[in-house]
């Protein structure tokens, strides 16, 4: 699973890089770089571009680096960042940042364009469909589908992430077609998937959820296939020695993930 994926190293540490984005300066960082923030990150991946990043509310809200500007000038109160769960490129030379902890961080770019998008890509965003929502801003932007590469990074692992049956079944609903089969049909239907986002816990009224697992089936139901899309196999939960966790200390500390557009 980690074949596209490549430690490089930097005085502080080391940051993950997937292949499948080698046409844009990027990383997944880990927590050896905090508390820097993306505008000190930013020099690392490629000196002299702008940073670019949000508030992350746990939506599916897309906004460009314009459409921030626009957001922060019109605010009648002093805000810094604009309310948001993903940051498109409209220019280049920007790098856009999605910060996580368990949730699971997206990096998209376009081959022929060289537009890319962070996303931060957590439960409830999942099941508001975020990433689907960058895909289509792509798209309204001009980009195919078959020119997308798009990097699943470090995040809790299924087999760690125990949840209530209620949030798996809001999560797994956007893959599931037929909206009228009962809860706990949903949910055996989906144990029975090849590669299933669904683990069983012993724990009645829970399961174990795969959150990386349903954004790349969200994926493919849209159409894309499996050489455009890379999952990195490392878990923030068990990394201990690489990754903060949300989940396993209750630390709010995060890392980074960021990519610069050509």
């Amino acid at each position: 699973m980690n074949q596209h994926w490549h430690w490089q190293t930097d005085d502080r540490g080391a940051y993950l890089t997937c292949s499948l984005l080698s046409n844009w300066q990027h990383g997944f960082f880990t927590q050896a770089f905090y508390p820097l923030t993306p505008e000190s990150l930013t020099s690392i991946l490629q000196p002299n571009t702008t940073a670019h990043r949000v508030k992350q509310v746990h939506g599916n809200v897309v906004l460009t680096p314009a459409e921030i500007s626009q957001i922060l000038e019109s605010a009648t109160s002093d805000r810094k960042f604009a309310d948001a769960d993903a940051v498109l490129s409209d220019r280049s030379q920007q790098s856009v940042w999605a910060a996580s902890a368990d949730c699971t961080p997206i990096l998209i770019g376009d081959l022929v364009t060289g537009q890319v998008c962070a996303v931060h890509a957590g439960w409830r965003g999942t099941a508001k469909k975020i990433v689907s929502q960058a895909i289509a801003r792509f798209l309204a932007a001009g980009s195919q589908l078959a020119d997308l590469r798009i990097a699943i990074g470090p995040a809790i692992s299924g087999k760690m992430y125990q949840v209530d049956d209620y949030v798996a079944l809001e999560v797994v609903r956007t893959v599931v077609n037929d909206a009228d089969l009962a809860p706990k049909t949903v949910l055996q239907e989906l144990k029975t998937w090849t590669n299933s986002p669904i683990l069983e816990d012993k724990v009645p009224g829970k399961v174990r959820l795969d959150v990386p697992r349903i954004n790349q089936i969200q994926l493919q139901q849209l159409g894309l296939n499996d050489t455009q899309i890379a999952i990195a196999s490392y878990c923030t939960f068990q990394a201990s020695d690489r990754f903060f966790s949300y989940r396993r200390t209750g630390e709010k500390k995060v890392q980074w993930s960021g990519i610069v557009s050509q």
